[in-house]
């Protein structure tokens, strides 16, 4: 059974909170179309699952879609178990895993008021084979 899209987020700034929008326009080889993410490199795309946030409002925190700037929030796909390499088809997009969490420079306010952050442990990134639109409720297939 596929995952789906719980939401989309962009910023304007790296190493700021994402805000919700109704859609995002993936461009190939570039990312989010006016994300401060977007670029020629590994990293165009962030994605983190419903489920890895739900951790976190457990512990108390106020946090929601794009808290801990990710892109794309999805639900039911297991998103950290996937090898890099692998294609996830999202609406009429193709996303290619890069990277799976991160290393945390400097630690952000979710760090501070919980003592953790799951993006680093759970958030994974991917890069932009197929472009076009992703928006809440669509479909999250794994292909390879």
């Amino acid at each position: 059974m596929p995952g789906r899209v719980v939401a989309v987020c962009v910023s304007e700034r790296k190493g700021e909170k994402k805000v919700p929008v109704d859609y995002v326009t993936l461009r190939p080889d570039h990312g989010i179309v006016d994300d401060a993410h977007a670029g020629n490199w590994h990293r165009q795309v962030s994605l983190l699952a419903i489920e890895s946030i739900r951790k976190m409002q457990k512990l108390g925190l106020s946090v929601d879609s794009g808290d801990f700037a990710e892109n794309v929030t999805t639900a039911g796909i297991d998103l950290v178990t996937l090898p890099i390499g692998s294609q996830l088809k999202i609406g009429a997009t193709l996303l290619e895993v890069t990277q799976i969490g991160k290393e945390c420079h400097t630690r952000c306010a979710i760090y501070h008021q919980a003592g953790d952050c799951v993006m680093p442990k759970e958030g994974i990134f991917a890069k932009v084979l197929q472009g076009g639109q992703i928006k809440s409720g669509d479909e999250v297939e794994l292909v390879t």
